[in-house]
């Protein structure tokens, strides 16, 4: 009799294997672990062979029979079903193996720089495309994935491990949105990949941001470096955001900072070119009134000049990249281990968190980072949240201002100051 699908869902487990006829040879089989799979025993020039046709349920029963109709019609002809599949497995082999779409996927990253694209590409030619770079997409399971990336974390380069795990996982989204496969196995992946060598930035803690502002009052370094530091705390960009700045990226009236994604290359200055670290959009970064009187100081410094942050020995290129660091390092704190000109972001981004006067899409925004949901981006890109980070900028200033006599918390100086920046939550 034939077999149907309520038959197929009831059949339990043994402690042997058993096996049940669907008719024409077909017949699912009944594993002690639970799993059916389908098998087709049929005879090919005298010999007496069998079809595996996958599991079930993933393989329906009416599906099932599709595939015995058709190997019935191949035999008919005098062809060898199981050949004709294993024909296709191998071509499928060459089209769909994992170094084929991985090179695929990375022909796709248009936004990517030329290093950072070759990059990538040097680091699956090293480590991933020698161990399963010729392995079946359709084929690899999450143990598979892991494997080269077990080899490089036994290495010790957890940053290496982790960002050819995140490759491998885009590579078999990819392959999933192409149709190859259905599942992305390297989703599996997580908790696997450890990142105990991240190295956060040094930032002061909170409470010692009073100092730090007395230690930079009485810096008796260059004026234009001092201004730097000051400006950095003030609206925490990153390093090379601000050492490559231009006069032509502020608005005194608008009173805000326009960097670009990328700007004009400067001949015979290094990395001139880098903008925003996103690279696909500007910054937008509202100015405080005390960010405004500082940058109306340095433009008495370097307005005759393109960059802002002008360097001590030719003003025709920008500041060092080591600027704020020595500078810090003069006033007296370890940038190793105390605080470093990128922990400003840290420091920042903690009081503005703890006065929980703002919402995390205007935090993220203003801390530049890029929303991962792409979703979510689609819409906070239009929103900016322009209103409520100018509020944000000035708060954090104001704030600083008023702890360098008296201290407080930053949720103590909200109490103090109730109402006076409004929150958009």
């Amino acid at each position: 009799m034939p077999l149907n699908d309520t038959q197929l869902r009831n059949f339990k487990p043994k402690e042997k294997l058993y096996k049940r006829a669907d008719g024409h040879g077909l017949y699912i089989q009944v594993n002690p672990n639970g799993s059916k799979h389908w098998y087709r025993k049929y005879s090919f020039q005298g010999k007496e062979t069998r079809a595996s046709y996958s599991r079930y349920p993933q393989i329906s029963l009416a599906d099932a029979r599709k595939m015995r109709d058709a190997d019935i019609a191949l035999l008919a002809r005098d062809i060898n079903p199981n050949a004709v599949r294993q024909d296709k497995k191998e071509a499928q082999n060459i089209d769909n193996s994992f170094e084929v779409i991985a090179r695929r996927w990375h022909s796709t990253q248009k936004k990517w720089s030329a290093n950072h694209a070759a990059r990538v590409l040097k680091r699956m030619e090293t480590e991933l495309f020698p161990k399963i770079g010729k392995r079946n997409i359709t084929d690899l399971k999450t143990k598979d994935l892991l494997n080269p990336i077990k080899k490089v974390i036994d290495r010790g380069t957890f940053d290496v491990a982790s960002r050819l795990g995140q490759y491998i996982n885009c590579i078999m989204r990819y392959a999933v949105q192409s149709g190859i496969i259905d599942y992305n196995p390297a989703q599996d992946m997580a908790g696997a990949i450890p990142t105990s060598n991240t190295v956060h930035r040094p930032a002061l803690p909170l409470e010692k941001v009073p100092e730090l502002l007395h230690r930079i009052d009485e810096f008796g370094g260059r004026k234009l470096t001092k201004l730097a530091v000051k400006l950095t705390l003030l609206i925490y960009i990153r390093s090379s955001e601000l050492r490559f700045a231009r006069w032509s990226e502020i608005n005194f009236e608008k009173k805000l900072w326009t960097i670009p994604a990328k700007r004009k290359p400067i001949e015979g200055v290094k990395f001139s070119h880098r903008g925003t670290k996103m690279r696909d959009d500007s910054h937008l970064v509202p100015l405080s009134n005390q960010a405004i009187s500082i940058l109306r100081e340095i433009r008495k410094i370097s307005e005759e000049y393109e960059f802002i942050f002008i360097g001590a020995h030719s003003p025709q290129k920008p500041m060092s990249e080591n600027t704020i660091n020595k500078a810090l390092r003069s006033m007296g704190y370890d940038t190793k281990t105390e605080v470093c000109g990128h922990g400003f972001r840290t420091m920042a981004y903690s009081a503005l968190l703890e006065s929980e006067l703002w919402s995390p899409e205007a935090l993220e925004l203003q801390m530049s980072h890029k929303e991962r949901n792409t979703v979510k981006a689609a819409y906070s890109h239009k929103a900016q949240f322009l209103k409520q980070r100018r509020n944000i900028l000035q708060w954090w200033a104001d704030y600083l201002d008023y702890i360098v006599t008296t201290p407080a918390t930053p949720d103590e100086y909200v109490r103090i100051n109730d109402g006076k920046y409004p929150s958009i939550k």
